[in-house]
């Protein structure tokens, strides 16, 4: 995608207490805005913050800042517009037609990069419906602005390359197809952690805003080579590989999406069945990039969105907060950082560029999973020595010996371990 691109975030004038209660500032969600532009190779022609006192019903901001828009666009020969808020379809409309470009909004912008990154069959079934469903209110409401859709998955490629559903009833059914191939991917993900549950290695999520460094972090730890840039939303498709700690265990680490502020609703929800995989995890790493500085607010968001997953609020033990791009600070807010993770309980500071840290965090990784573990004790068969074996490769025995008729064995085991052995003996009785 190239073109040039005009980049506005409009901003309610705020003061006193609720301006401090704001977590990030307009200036810096504005260039959250650009960094998303450019994910799609736009230019940034123009970029602004615009206060205002109100949004306008019709087209969100005032008169004079829409004409004074509309001269930059037509002087730059920029192409889109992009309004960094959620605009109504009617709001949509008036902008394009009062700046005489294309108008996309936050909502549409994000779609758009998902549109584009999306490699996987699942992936796009995401996309597709998260698409649908933010098109469908605009296909009925403008329907002579948006006789033929545009083609494709983007927003900003024109119209008439390729027809789209032409009436609600028809976007409805499609959407009703997707969510039916949604839920069996939902199934067979289902299926494949219950296979994991055999095989029995833990779980262990990279989670993460967008650009934190987590695809960077996880070809670092398992030398995988997942598409890791400095832009936003890099990742879209999940990636599980597995990867040896210090003690021998083995874990699957999985990469996932990154997380963004304002996400539209209907986006987490389409992307639940790739988010699942964190929330089935033995262990959360929250990758967070602490040189940046809304780092505090950017985790603030990330926790928000878990809580909309059912995650956090729940198994708070199993996150660990993991301080990355320690080589981009300067050597007070490097020992500012290290200081407080060696505070706390949860934390290990890395560099997932240079590799600063890693074996910090898979040893932290390897506690963690050994103080979740349970002293259990088995009588197992003469002979099975293909059980006594597994507990010896995923477990600690901490004592063995014969019995008159069995092996009697004490072992120390993750508790999700300890389930897939049960389960084990129980599907061989």
């Amino acid at each position: 995608m190239e073109g040039l691109a005009l980049v506005v975030h409009p901003a309610l004038k705020k003061r006193g207490a609720d301006a401090a209660a704001e977590n990030r500032t307009p200036e810096d969600k504005l260039e959250e805005a650009c960094g998303l532009a450019r994910a799609i190779d736009l230019k940034i022609a123009h970029a602004e913050v615009v206060r205002l006192a109100a949004f306008r019903p019709s087209t969100l901001m005032g008169e004079g800042v829409v004409e004074r828009l509309a001269a930059i666009i037509k002087e730059q020969g920029i192409a889109v517009a992009i309004i960094d808020s959620q605009l109504g379809p009617v709001q949509q409309r008036n902008l394009e037609k009062e700046l005489q470009c294309k108008v996309i909004d936050r909502t549409g912008l994000i779609l758009e990069i998902f549109g584009t990154r999306a490699r996987t069959a699942e992936g796009r079934l995401q996309v597709e419906l998260a698409q649908l469903t933010y098109q469908r209110s605009r296909l009925v409401r403008t329907w002579s602005h948006l006789e033929r859709q545009r083609g494709g998955f983007g927003f900003l490629a024109g119209p008439g390359e390729s027809q789209l559903e032409s009436d609600r009833r028809q976007i409805g059914d499609k959407i009703i197809r997707l969510k039916k191939e949604l839920e069996e991917v939902k199934r067979t993900r289902a299926l494949h952690r219950k296979a994991r549950a055999r095989v029995p290695y833990p779980v262990v999520a990279l989670v993460g805003y967008t650009n934190a460094g987590k695809s960077t972090l996880f070809n670092r730890l398992v030398h995988a080579r997942v598409l890791a840039a400095d832009m936003l939303f890099a990742t879209l498709d999940p990636t599980m590989r597995a990867l040896g700690l210090p003690s021998g265990r083995k874990i699957i680490l999985s990469d996932t999406v990154g997380f963004v502020s304002d996400l539209p609703h209907d986006l987490v929800a389409a992307f639940r069945a790739t988010l699942e995989e964190v929330l089935a995890a033995d262990i959360v790493l929250h990758v967070r990039d602490v040189s940046h500085p809304e780092s505090e607010s950017q985790a603030k968001d990330v926790r928000t969105v878990l809580t909309e997953l059912g995650r956090a609020g729940e198994g708070e033990d199993r996150f660990v907060e993991v301080y990355n791009k320690l080589d981009r600070l300067d050597p007070e807010s490097r020992e500012v950082w290290i200081a407080r993770a060696s505070r706390e309980d949860d934390a290990v500071c890395v560099s997932a560029l240079t590799g600063e840290g890693a074996d910090d965090l898979l040893q932290h990784i390897d506690k963690r999973l050994a103080a979740s573990r349970q002293t259990v004790e088995y009588d197992l068969p003469y002979g099975d020595g293909a059980s006594l074996a597994w507990l010896h490769e995923h477990g600690q025995v901490l004592e063995e010996h014969q019995e008159e008729s069995h092996l009697h064995v004490v072992v120390a085991l993750d508790p999700a371990d300890r389930q897939r052995f049960e389960h084990r003996m129980k599907a061989a009785t």
